[in-house]
């Protein structure tokens, strides 16, 4: 026979104790908090309103014409400042 205490707070020696279903129970817990959290994602996800493919196009070129821009101005201001340091 089993005895426990009359304290809920206490667990009992068992290994299926009070312990054991406390666990389980976090666990539970934590996978419904996951499946809660997904389905938020989800349902934000089919708010999202994506750019027509001219638009990504057009803005992805005009960010490669200025990393293009900005390369080569550096490249110019290391040139001109490797001549003036050669001539000193």
């Amino acid at each position: 026979v089993e005895r426990r205490s009359p304290k809920p707070d206490v667990e009992g020696s068992s290994p299926s104790g009070r312990g054991f279903y406390k666990r389980k129970s976090k666990m539970a817990q934590m996978l419904d908090e996951i499946r809660t959290y997904l389905r938020g994602v989800k349902q934000e996800w089919g708010k999202v309103t994506w750019p027509e493919p001219p638009v990504i196009f057009s803005e992805t070129l005009f960010v490669l014409v200025i990393i293009i821009s900005f390369t080569v101005a550096i490249l110019v201001i290391d040139l001109i400042y490797k001549t003036l340091f050669g001539l000193i």
